[in-house]
């Protein structure tokens, strides 16, 4: 991995009008990524400025998503996390190191001919294993300002600082980095509270809030599962690599107890196991109270539709369910990170939803009466939480310090009764 050069940052002065906006997205696994810096850029494109933003991500599906005018993606050479926690080439073919070099000739080459005013690097302050480190001096060099954008919830502090230590993501973070944003609140997380990046790096450090969610107007014509013309519960594993567990533990509540009083749409997610797909579908099409769907590009419509929702509690998911006031209960994954399982339990603390955990079992019973109390239990905007879905005002008016809120801003809906 290439090491942390140490630049010299210009501090202070005016900043150089942005008109474009570089979004890094390593996207080694499941949609999370992809989807965090897709809401960025489209909300900063729909701004009403003349921008042009270019969206780099290793997801393979990149494609899948309509990207809006203003917005651009190039796709880098695809990896895939293993099961033991290690990386290899999507291609098996070709050796990892090979696919780094190349991920990261594209990403030099991209920059050096985008030129951006602004660069937002999600996530990994150096890139997938440093792939980032030279853009980021070159970056630099030319006056690029440079964001580091980190969800609410990173992992578990014990394992979050020997990682950041052996990546010298702390050093990058000092060495290059503007300013970094907390896409939540400081109420759920403080996600580089336990790392001691002193008070310099502290000063960078703003909580936007969390990235409001808009749904797509319904189109008569699109096809939807005809279970889903009544009040039905969404099951969504996010991009379904390591949703199997909940999959299986909804159908079993179904096949336990015939009398839950809604059905269920399963959305697979693009990334399940095939052969673990094929028994579901047959175990699905038994209950006669369950259907299912493979991906949905669009499923922040299905979501507008539902009545509740049964997740792992992803950070896009927890994101949706907040800005659609969605019921939901969380089944968040413990491994490789911890971090679904601090956000659930900082949700169900705040009453914005309900935890089940399959570290205690999973009993068939306990997930029916879970579906069976979904309609009843409270929204999200029962619960008022000051600044928990500003985070797309709260990022416009960064990029943008000297103009006033956007007409489509100003005009959005407002969900938990706090976010102003």
């Amino acid at each position: 991995m290439p090491s942390v050069t140490k630049v010299t940052r210009a501090e202070g002065g005016p900043r150089r009008p942005v008109r474009r906006i570089l979004i890094y997205s390593h996207d080694t696994f499941g949609l999370g990524h992809l989807r965090r810096s897709r809401a960025i850029a489209n909300a900063l494109a729909g701004s009403g400025r003349d921008l042009q933003i270019l969206v780099l991500s290793g997801s393979p599906v990149v494609d899948s998503f309509a990207a809006r005018e203003g917005v651009s993606y190039v796709r880098l050479p695809g990896v895939s996390k293993r099961t033991d926690g290690g990386y290899a080439s999507l291609d098996a073919r070709i050796p990892l190191g090979r696919t780094i070099a190349g991920r990261m000739a594209v990403i030099a080459r991209a920059a050096a001919e985008f030129r951006p005013d602004l660069a937002i690097v999600d996530k990994e302050p150096t890139g997938f294993h440093g792939e980032m480190l030279p853009t980021l001096e070159h970056l630099s060099a030319e006056g690029c300002r440079l964001v580091l954008g980190l969800r609410d919830i990173l992992d578990d502090p014990e394992l979050l600082a020997p990682e950041w230590e052996r990546k010298d993501a702390a050093a990058a973070v000092r060495a290059f980095y503007d300013e970094i944003w907390v896409y939540g609140i400081a109420r759920i997380h403080e996600p580089l509270a336990a790392l001691g990046l002193g008070p310099a790096v502290a000063e960078r450090l703003h909580y936007t809030g969390y990235l409001r969610r808009d749904a797509a107007l319904p189109d008569p014509g699109r096809p939807a599962p005809a279970l889903t013309r009544s009040p039905f519960i969404l099951v969504t594993p996010g991009g379904g690599g390591d949703g199997a567990g909940l999959i299986d533990w909804v159908i079993a509540a179904y096949e336990a107890d015939p009398g839950i009083a809604l059905p269920a749409l399963i959305a697979f997610g693009p990334f399940l196991d095939p052969q673990a797909r094929q028994g579901f579908e047959a175990r699905i099409a038994r209950t006669g109270r369950l259907a299912s769907i493979t991906f949905d590009s669009e499923i922040e419509v299905l979501m507008r539709r539902a009545e509740g929702i049964v997740a792992m509690g992803g950070y896009n998911t927890f994101c949706e369910i907040l800005s659609f006031d969605l019921r939901a209960v969380l089944v968040p994954r413990t491994e490789p990170r911890r971090e679904q399982l601090i956000r659930a339990r900082a949700a169900e603390a705040l009453g914005l939803a309900r935890v089940l955990l399959e570290s205690e079992g999973r009993d068939p019973l306990r997930m029916a009466a879970a579906l069976r109390a979904l309609p009843a239990q409270a929204p999200p905007s029962r619960m008022v939480v000051p600044g928990l879905l500003d985070g797309l005002d709260a990022i416009r008016a960064r990029v943008f310090p000297q103009a006033p809120a956007d007409a489509s801003a100003r005009d959005a809906p407002r969900l938990l009764g706090a976010c102003s």
